[in-house]
């Protein structure tokens, strides 16, 4: 829930408990403390320290980034660093990421920050920016933009509404999650992109929707799995997610090891 610190860090608090749909007693019960001081650190009647203001915001699941702000909202230091990806406190984490990157070759691989922005990929993405146009490859270039802009690689999902269906459900989640303004705003921008009323073409028999496109005339079909680090203490790396694709076929399979 991006919010300015200057506001009360109670009334911080109280727009996430009702963003997650809890009473204040549900919150004190959590908490193990009475809904009487729960009530008064809301109101302002009451200061929290800086052990119960992250006592809150951890049994409210607030993103690190916003318990950063809710620190300085009740006038203490963010404790959660917000490092450069590029800067030599993340060294081990850019290597790992490129090791994962490159031993997931010939299959593509990226990493995005919390707005979808590629920070990192591998080689195999090249199926997905072959043919689009160049203004969604200039820097930051937003991965869910470039699969479905009409100028990106919507042209050639022949399953474009049951990618599209999930990829806005997924949008949706995560705005649930962070209450981001950003993310409402791409998920508003993406949703306008919709030219056509096709249904969704996904049988009863799929367990998970793939991404069916066409590349230099063959037909793949790849499946995505999505990752992030466990237990990160740096703003920058809690928000980073890892979008592997994987062959949904043997077909594919060949293809792509034969690209490579």
């Amino acid at each position: 829930m991006t919010e300015t610190f200057q506001r009360p860090v109670g009334e911080l608090l109280r727009g996430w408990r009702e963003h997650r749909r809890l009473s204040q007693l549900d919150l004190a019960n959590r908490v193990e403390v009475s809904t009487r001081h729960v009530s008064f650190v809301e109101t302002g009647r009451s200061q929290p320290s800086r052990e119960m203001v992250l006592r809150l915001a951890e049994h409210l699941d607030v993103p690190l980034r916003d318990r950063n702000q809710l620190l300085l909202a009740g006038g203490y230091a963010p404790i959660y660093s917000e490092s450069s990806l590029h800067s030599p406190a993340m060294l081990a984490i850019r290597t790992t990421l490129r090791r994962l990157l490159e031993a997931h070759q010939p299959y593509p691989a990226l990493v995005v920050d919390r707005w979808w922005n590629i920070v990192e990929f591998n080689s195999g993405i090249k199926i997905f920016t072959e043919g689009v146009d160049e203004k969604l490859l200039k820097a930051p270039i937003n991965a869910l933009r470039l699969t479905l802009h009409p100028d990106g690689l919507a042209g050639r999902i022949t399953n474009l509404p049951d990618v599209r269906a999930a990829a806005l459900l997924n949008l949706r989640r995560q705005i649930t999650g962070t209450a981001d303004p950003e993310l409402q705003d791409l998920y508003d921008e993406f949703r306008g992109y919709a030219t056509d009323d096709r249904p969704a073409l996904t049988g009863p028999a799929e367990v998970v929707v793939p991404i069916e496109l066409e590349y230099q005339g063959q037909k793949l079909s790849l499946l995505t799995m999505i990752a992030t680090f466990g237990t990160p203490l740096d703003v920058t790396v809690s928000e980073l997610i890892i979008e592997s694709f994987y062959p949904a076929d043997e077909a594919t399979a060949n293809v792509l090891r034969t690209l490579a």
